[in-house]
């Protein structure tokens, strides 16, 4: 039978959800979007090639093929370097901007002391993305602009997703580069790492079969160092409340090159088995796991 779906495509984000979803799982690539705005990038001082490094490149093309499973999926289409929903709502950045910050922004994250605030300051090893700085109504535009449509249309599916099953699991989506920068030692990283905010953000099932899976087609799996979550997975995940947040960061090493940022064959190799480990931890959810993951919310209840 063939299930419709709904695909919404503008500015902001391009969205896949289906009438019928196939599970409680949605599919979220925040930092994958590559349409810069044109005033964006006549404010940067950089070009667009050098802006594109800062984004989970091809992130996005690893998930739409689950829409043919009728899972949701949820893509940011601006790019990382103008705006991070991976943020808190008003993570300002004081030597960005050029008037006085809220009383209500977080200007003393660790985040915005390295100048990864919701209007990031600097990509990379501290490259400036701006030549001056930025007003006060420019960045607060751009919270209203898209980073409050994206998370309210997140936070919609989430809810339709737990109305639909009692439970939600959202799968925030992201890439890493395959070795640390030289500040940080350097050493390379494992080919996924999986950040749960260390047990706070989801239930044992959701980490232990996502790890199980990928080892099981040959990949070594981390958690949590890294990188344990950003503000999603703090933010959505609420296991007492029957919603669960996995962050899942992936080597960009298996499936393009980091220099030239173009795809290699790896990708191919690479999109199967995601398909194929999601579609084990949907069928472990919905048949297998799915008492598991309740007795687990039950006892923390308690």
């Amino acid at each position: 039978m063939v299930m419709h779906r709904a695909a919404t495509h503008d500015r902001v984000f391009s969205l896949v959800s289906p009438a019928c979803p196939a599970a409680p799982f949605l599919l979220n690539s925040p930092h994958s979007g590559e349409d810069f705005p044109a005033c964006f990038l006549e404010r940067s001082q950089l070009t667009r090639d050098h802006l594109r490094r800062a984004s989970d490149l091809y992130v996005d093309r690893l998930l739409w093929p689950m829409a043919s499973r009728d899972v949701p999926i949820l893509a940011a289409r601006f790019p990382r370097s103008f705006l991070d929903v991976n943020r808190e709502p008003l993570e300002l950045d004081p030597r960005l901007i050029d008037g006085v910050i809220p009383e209500e922004a977080n200007s003393r994250s660790l985040r915005v002391s390295g100048g990864l605030g919701t209007v990031p300051r600097v990509i990379g090893e501290q490259v400036e993305i701006y030549a001056g700085k930025l007003s006060l109504d420019e960045v607060l535009a751009r919270i209203e602009g898209y980073y409050l449509p994206y998370h309210a249309q997140m936070n919609a599916e989430l809810l339709r997703l737990h109305a639909l099953f009692g439970r939600v699991y959202l799968l925030d989506c992201h890439s890493m580069p395959s070795r640390l920068a030289p500040r940080s030692s350097g050493h390379s990283l494992p080919d996924l790492v999986l950040g749960d905010r260390f047990g706070t953000a989801c239930a044992p099932f959701l980490i232990d079969a996502v790890e199980r899976e990928f080892t099981a087609h040959g990949l070594t799996v981390a958690r949590n160092r890294p990188y344990a979550g950003g503000y999603i997975t703090e933010h959505y995940g609420r296991p007492r409340e029957g919603w669960h947040a996995l962050q899942i960061e992936i080597n960009r090493a298996l499936y393009m090159d980091e220099a030239t940022m173009m795809l290699h064959s790896g990708f191919f190799q690479l999109s199967r088995v995601v398909h194929a480990v999601l579609d084990r931890v949907f069928v472990q959810e919905l048949y297998e796991n799915h008492n598991t993951g309740l007795h687990f919310i039950q006892s923390a209840a308690e």
